[in-house]
């Protein structure tokens, strides 16, 4: 099977994790999933990384969890196990990963899409990004880290209407810190990404450390959160 995950880096520092099922909108599917929280673990063991950029190929960022492997999953006890297990250890990685990460939203980011992009420490988005959790209409939403990133009344709007957010609504939300035309995405993501590598790793750890006893996020599983 070919991987759904490209690692590049790192360089100067900086690591970028692109989603590659550009033909899914880089669908979060268990295996993709897996391969995120592979990474994640080997580049916080890795000493010469202070950051990491997280973007998806083509032109969605990422369209959420791969809604086929639910209907899979509805039949195949053994897999829907596995299913949740994947989603547990893949969010814990996002959310706890020990050094600064940064989303590059080259596109739509929906459902779980948002979720990475809101686990990400900071945000650089294309005009062309949007975000919208519509699977409010079927489902449970994470919630805690988008209330952590925009406040109580934001996050309850978004989830609650599952309404979409374009590139320049969520600059003004505070959910984005910058908006670029999607050619320049790439860079100013590693001009964001340099600015931080100039600080110390031990230094940028013990930040992050603090940023994530602040969130407080709740502990347990993906619907817990």
């Amino acid at each position: 099977m070919p991987d759904h995950l490209t690692v590049e880096g790192p360089t100067s520092g900086v690591a970028v994790l692109t989603l590659n099922r550009a033909d899914k909108k880089n669908a979060l599917s268990v295996a993709l999933r897996d391969e995120i929280s592979a990474a994640l673990a080997e580049l916080a063991a890795d000493d010469a990384v202070k950051a990491v950029i997280v973007t998806g190929a083509g032109d969605a960022f990422c369209a959420g969890f791969d809604l086929k492997e639910f209907e899979r999953a509805a039949a195949d006890g053994a897999f829907g196990k596995a299913l949740w297990a994947s989603s547990d250890r893949y969010h814990r990685a996002c959310i706890e990963f020990p050094l600064p990460l940064i989303a590059a939203v080259n596109g739509a980011a929906l459902a779980g899409g948002f979720d990475l992009a809101v686990m990400c420490d900071i945000r650089v988005a294309a005009r062309e990004a949007r975000f919208a959790h519509p699977e409010i209409t079927f489902g449970d939403v994470v919630y805690g880290p988008l209330h952590d990133l925009v406040g109580g009344a934001v996050a309850r709007d978004l989830c609650f209407t599952g309404r979409s957010v374009d590139a320049a609504e969520a600059l003004a939300l505070g959910l984005v810190s910058r908006v670029v035309p999607r050619a320049e995405l790439m860079a100013a993501a590693h001009d964001t990404a340099a600015q931080i590598a100039r600080a110390p790793r031990d230094v940028l750890l013990r930040t992050k450390a603090k940023a994530l006893r602040r969130a407080n996020v709740a502990q347990g599983g993906t619907l817990d959160l």
